[in-house]
């Protein structure tokens, strides 16, 4: 039975406190005023920085004023025109940075919740699939699931509580037809997208993962506790994990369109909620391998051998090809159709955010293609300890790309607001994962499957 160690506490703790600090740090620097800003983005047009992008920042604000610069008459509304385009852009600007410190939070909240959440996905196709090279390692799934309720909770709070910061539908003035800022086609979305719906789908959701999880968790160990021969927990298991696999596959669709797609409503992808899925389920199966290469560094776990790992390795390079496959079929039609209002997602991205956008692309499929391809190299747990880690990394980047160019345009950066959030975020994960793991034997050991994991051998 694994012991939650002090040392590790501590450094969980420690983590906590530091992202508190830098997320604290983030809010307070961002609240710059309008005069703030107006200097800022002088010093940088007179350096050749993000001035240059003015025409991007605020091409809705451009286009507001088009018509007043393009009648215009004399010098003098020219100059009129002028000064009320460079206000507008400005207060567009301070907007944006007013979003960067929630974006931020919202970007390594929802990452950490969907590690967790694919963790919970993986757990029930074992239980479905009668998988018999895996119940070794669902001690460990459960205690990465045991993440998921806090974790979702938390993303749904920061989402409500940051509003139209990140989800600009919020925004009342969207859907009222006097206000100056009034969209048509968000206000036509409004009997889907509005504050209600979205706390109600949101709870719906939690509840249905969270209920799973509870009684996954309960059939467990009970059967862990019965009788030889008596495997009725481990047939609830399997009724329950076919069940919440058909809830499961609608409700991350939803949320995928909810919690992310949404942040541009304008847009849309009918891929979407299957590539949001494969970076869970990749993010999801690294952390089962890394946390299971970490309990055998410590001499726990003896029955997992290095096939157990090499299967593990093998689903993290086949999904990574997998998000590839989508990501490529995303990204090469509305490329390739050239339909302005779809293809002005991918021209954000590629203008403003070339290096996370295609680096994130190396990442989750260059890296994983070049270092997990050998079977060999699959069984080597530092060599897999650091695939994942460039996995992890690259798709904590592919949220940073699905969130921050609708929130913070080409005042994105990676500093002190962003790293704080993952620190944060890495240690309440760290406590609750390892909190959950300490509570119940490693070893399933009255999965009727148990013997074969224990012979695995590939």
């Amino acid at each position: 039975m694994y012991t939650f160690s002090n040392r590790l506490k501590i450094f969980a703790g420690i983590l906590i406190v530091l992202g508190l600090l830098g997320v604290a740090y983030g809010f307070m620097s961002s609240h710059k005023s309008l005069d703030e800003v107006k200097e800022m983005i002088a010093a940088e047009a007179s350096h050749g920085g993000h001035g240059d992008s003015h025409e991007t920042d605020a091409h809705d604000v451009s286009n507001a004023h088009s018509t007043d610069a393009h009648h215009a008459e004399t010098a003098t509304n020219d100059h009129h025109a002028n000064v009320g385009h460079d206000d507008a852009h400005a207060e567009h600007v301070m907007h944006q940075i007013h979003n960067r410190p929630y974006s931020a939070l919202y970007v390594a909240a929802f990452f950490f919740m969907m590690i967790a959440l694919g963790v919970l996905a993986f757990y029930a196709i074992q239980f479905a699939a009668q998988a018999g090279w895996s119940p070794l390692l669902f001690r460990v799934m459960e205690g990465i699931t045991y993440y998921l309720l806090p974790g979702a909770i938390i993303v749904l709070a920061i989402a409500l509580f940051a509003g139209d910061h990140i989800f600009v539908w919020m925004n009342p003035d969207m859907v009222n037809p006097e206000s100056e800022h009034y969209d048509k086609l968000v206000d036509g979305k409004s009997g889907w997208l509005n504050s209600t719906g979205f706390l109600i789908r949101g709870v719906i959701f939690i509840a249905g993962w969270s209920i799973y999880r509870f009684f996954a968790r309960k059939f467990s160990l009970a059967q862990d506790e019965a009788q030889a021969g008596d495997n009725s927990n481990f047939k609830k298991s399997f009724r329950i994990a076919a069940g919440f696999l058909v809830f499961f596959i609608y409700s991350e669709s939803m949320m995928s369109w909810d919690w992310i797609m949404s942040v541009d409503p304008h847009w849309f992808s009918t891929l979407f909620g299957w590539y949001v899925f494969a970076s869970m389920f990749v993010s999801g199966i690294t952390v089962i391998a890394l946390i299971t290469i970490y309990l055998k560094s410590k001499g726990l776990l003896p029955e997992v051998n290095d096939s157990h790992i090499h299967d593990l390795a093998k689903f993290m390079f086949g999904i990574s090809i997998f998000w590839t496959y989508l990501w490529f079929s995303q990204f090469m039609l509305i490329w390739y159709s050239n339909i302005p209002e779809e293809v002005t997602y991918f021209v954000t991205r590629i203008e403003d955010y070339r290096l996370p956008f295609f680096g994130m692309v190396a990442m989750n499929f260059l890296f994983p293609l070049l270092l997990l391809m050998n079977s060999d190299y699959k069984r080597i747990p530092w060599f897999v300890v650091m695939a994942g880690i460039v996995i992890l990394a690259g798709h904590y980047l592919d949220i940073f790309n699905m969130i921050m160019p609708a929130t913070v345009g080409d005042r994105w950066f990676i500093g002190v607001p962003e790293i704080s959030a993952i620190l944060l975020f890495a240690g309440l994960f760290i406590l609750f994962v390892f909190y959950a793991i300490s509570k119940a034997p490693l070893k399933a050991k009255g999965n009727p499957f148990v013997k074969e994991s224990e012979h695995f051998h590939y």
